[in-house]
């Protein structure tokens, strides 16, 4: 049994979603090869050669290259099966799964927890056997999602390509190679929005500490300088979190390292951040999303604007960059709600922490979205688009969409030319202001040699 991993858009990191499960399915004997789309083509002769090909969708991007990709591999070979695996394949089983012609996109969806039951479906394939098998949907067969805990594996990341090609550790000119760890999977928490909540529904799963504190050793082998922890919220299992810190230190003294927690810990947990900082941490992410305080209730994010402003302050005291992601495009976003977030950056001097395109997202609703059980968001939801594959929703006034649009357009134009991100914002601030009617009002900044040195990934990170 030849089997094919594919992973088509991970945010510039080595593709973590690939070397778990291959290491699950080398130790068991099959035969795995690895492909990472995001930089490099597909392997037609592997794709021919293969009698299993499963592609990795841990995002909603991911999902939409990998329905493409998936289509040409259907061209190649008539005989391999074809499955999806992660959060965004079990919010699309009913399309994924669809015949078409007589053709489906996928074969099988895996969710959940997906290293065992991809393990299961290979071998049942494997050995001829069509029964019906947990943590599978097929378009005969609802397996659900699989949630026990399972046994995991140092990752197969010999597979994989090396991390020169992946994005670095920028600080200034500086550049080091960076690897990707996660320590838990799932979410204890449940934004609306997230796609984790429909999916995990508030659970999380630990890694153990002696298979991270490894991958990490064979990442360093690797030549990385940094680590990211790609936890949805690297704070949910605090103790297991603290006690790989330390590890990782004392093994590692001069590894530096990031992680993503909810606004929220930042506060519960504000002792640990000049710990965090000792231990390596340059910078963390968090899902600020806005600052309108309706807004953040109708999404369920657990912070206000005031606990925002108050995490800024803790990491800032503790030598620690907080990276705000946002999502400054909602259904019930006033042109106010986003004038006030350039108020606040300008407030708190964090020009250089939130990368550009933060401000271009607009809120996605998948199906299955939990988003769509509130009946806040039900006058602005249109139909399904097959293509983009969400659900499409216009805002009340068009010029929010135009400027959304404009944003978008902005942003994209100033990463092909490489536009410093200073310069990138200052045009951005500027186009919202035309919006709003009146000229830039804003005190003037400078940024000193219009260079960007506060720590950062050379790939933006969303959360």
């Amino acid at each position: 049994m030849r089997i094919l991993l594919i992973s088509c858009y991970e945010l510039g990191h080595q593709p973590f979603n690939l070397a778990s499960p291959a290491a699950h399915l080398l130790s068991a004997g099959f035969e795995v090869n690895c492909m990472d789309l995001a930089i490099e083509p597909l392997n037609e002769k592997l794709v021919r050669e293969a009698d299993f090909v499963a592609f990795s969708t841990p995002m909603h991007t991911a999902l939409r290259l990998s329905k493409h990709a998936a289509k040409r591999v259907r061209e190649l070979t008539s005989h391999c099966h074809i499955c999806f695996y992660g959060l965004y394949a079990p919010l699309h089983s009913e399309y994924l799964l669809n015949r078409t012609n007589g053709v489906t996109c996928a074969d099988s969806i895996v969710g959940g927890e997906f290293e065992g039951p991809l393990m299961e479906l290979v071998r049942s394939l494997a050995n001829g056997d069509n029964q019906n098998l947990k943590g599978v949907v097929t378009a005969e067969h609802s397996g659900g999602t699989f949630f026990p805990r399972q046994k995991f594996m140092i990752p197969a990341r010999h597979l994989l390509p090396p991390l020169e090609r992946y994005a670095h550790l920028q600080i200034g000119d500086d550049l080091s190679p960076v690897g990707y760890v996660e320590a838990s999977r799932g979410c204890a928490h449940r934004c609306l929005h997230c796609p984790i909540t429909p999916v995990y529904k508030g659970r999380m799963r630990i890694i153990p500490k002696e298979v991270v504190l490894s991958d990490i050793e064979q990442l360093v082998d690797m030549g990385a300088e940094h680590i990211t922890f790609g936890d949805p919220d690297f704070l949910n299992g605090v103790k297991h979190s603290v006690s790989i810190l330390k590890a990782m230190h004392e093994s590692f003294p001069n590894l530096s390292f990031d992680f993503t927690a909810k606004i929220e810990h930042v506060l519960e947990y504000r002792q640990l951040f000049s710990e965090f900082r000792e231990l390596g941490c340059l910078f963390m992410v968090s899902a600020v999303e806005l600052l309108n305080d309706t807004i953040l209730r109708y999404l369920h994010k657990g912070h206000t604007r005031a606990d925002v402003e108050e995490a800024v302050r803790i990491t800032r005291e503790a030598g620690i960059y907080m990276r705000p992601s946002l999502m400054p495009f909602t259904p019930w976003t006033a042109l106010k709600d986003f004038l006030d977030i350039f108020e606040f950056v300008e407030e708190f001097e964090i020009y250089d922490q939130i990368d550009p395109v933060q401000y271009s997202i607009r809120l996605l609703v998948p199906p299955g979205s939990s988003i769509l059980s509130i009946p806040e968001i039900k006058p602005y939801i249109n139909k399904f688009n097959k293509e983009s594959l969400i659900y499409e929703w216009q805002h009340p006034d068009p010029e929010m969409d135009e400027l959304q649009i404009q944003i978008s357009e902005l942003v994209e134009d100033a990463s092909i030319s490489q536009e410093n991100n200073f310069e990138t914002y200052l045009r951005i601030r500027d186009l919202a202001c035309s919006f709003a009617g009146r000229a830039e009002t804003y005190p003037e900044v400078t940024h000193n040699n219009r260079k960007q040195f506060t720590p950062r990934l050379t790939e933006d990170w969303f959360c």
